[in-house]
């Protein structure tokens, strides 16, 4: 079963309000335990309440003072290095916020002009006659961009089926034709085919040596 989602707004029910202090003061100290525990770091806690006469500190006094004296022995630009309070916090999740929320509206526009392009693209089909000027702006931006992804890949494809494997080695078509049909060498006197040589008729008698220079 989900965790339903707790709405972020004041609790008027003072009872309510109470029962839900306690609770989340339990957990919080419950995970800063956790956190020290874990990752081995010193954190503290101060909590005042109208629900207590004192407030609550978390580990203990002691604790709380260690904590307080290696925080003020620190420069003042160290100190406020990421400190945020109430406000800077909330503007900064709102920022993040509208900047997911942009994004998610340009992925739905292109999804939306993308079904628009391929809709066009039927036989005897036109775009929508109540598309407004910058919807046909849009549609005309998208044709252009998916048009130019088109020629970009169908010339690399074509680059890629032209040329020649790398380390790929061609043999001249002199050396291809003289394996295939033999040849003579006027200078030695000798015929080659494939991987034979047969000397001229003299002492030897037509002996044939192989390439490897063994009889």
């Amino acid at each position: 079963m989900t965790r339903k989602k707790v709405k972020l707004t004041y609790i008027t029910n003072d009872a309510a309000r109470k029962a839900t202090f306690k609770k989340r003061k339990k957990g919080l100290m419950k995970k800063l335990t956790e956190l020290t525990t874990l990752c081995g770091i010193e954190a503290c806690a101060i909590i005042f309440s109208p629900f207590n006469s004192q407030p609550d500190l978390w580990p203990s006094v002691v604790g709380l003072e260690r904590v307080l004296a290696k925080f003020k022995s620190l420069s003042e630009m160290e100190q406020c290095n990421k400190m945020v309070n109430q406000e800077t916090f909330l503007r900064d999740r709102i920022a993040k916020a509208t900047d997911q929320l942009k994004k998610l509206q340009r992925e739905n526009r292109e999804k939306e002009i993308t079904r628009l392009m391929f809709e066009s693209l039927v036989v005897g089909a036109t775009p929508p006659r109540d598309l407004n000027i910058i919807e046909l702006y849009d549609l005309v931006w998208f044709v252009d961009e998916t048009m130019t992804d088109v020629c970009k890949r169908i010339e690399l494809l074509t680059t890629t089926m032209t040329e020649p494997p790398v380390g790929s080695a061609v043999e001249p078509s002199w050396f291809m034709e003289m394996m295939s049909h033999g040849a003579y060498d006027d200078q030695m006197g000798f015929k080659i085919w494939d991987d034979v040589i047969q000397l001229p008729n003299d002492d030897n008698h037509g002996a044939f040596w192989s390439n490897n220079g063994s009889p």
